[in-house]
């Protein structure tokens, strides 16, 4: 599996922005995908996933102002992300797992979200 993120860039504090990411090869399998991302100096966090057909999980610090989606049909997931803040700045990665498997074992490039304040 194959999975090309984008849709990052620079927001002012407040602002809003989409990432999207696209799988391809044996996506039949994926069953859950989410954005995990990498403040600068710090660890790797989740920050939201989704399985198909149940509701999504999502950090703390998200809740209430990003919003994670899939399109199956599309092969994607999306994370809308609003009312951004400078402690959002990171690197967004998306990652996907197959079934029965503990953890992602599958990640995208990384895109760059740098929020201004």
């Amino acid at each position: 599996v194959q999975l090309q993120a984008s849709g990052g860039g620079l927001v002012q504090a407040g602002g809003s922005l989409r990432l999207s990411c696209e799988a391809s090869g044996s996506v039949s399998a994926v069953t859950r995908m989410g954005w995990y991302r990498q403040p600068p100096g710090k660890q790797r966090e989740m920050v939201a996933e989704v399985t198909s057909g149940r509701t999504p999980n999502y950090a703390d610090f998200v809740k209430g102002r990003f919003t994670i989606s899939r399109d199956n049909a599309k092969n994607a997931v999306y994370l809308q992300m609003n009312s951004l803040t400078p402690e959002d700045t990171a690197v967004f990665l998306c990652a996907a797992r197959m079934l029965g498997r503990s953890s992602y074992e599958f990640w995208g490039q990384g895109t760059q979200v740098t929020v201004s304040s």
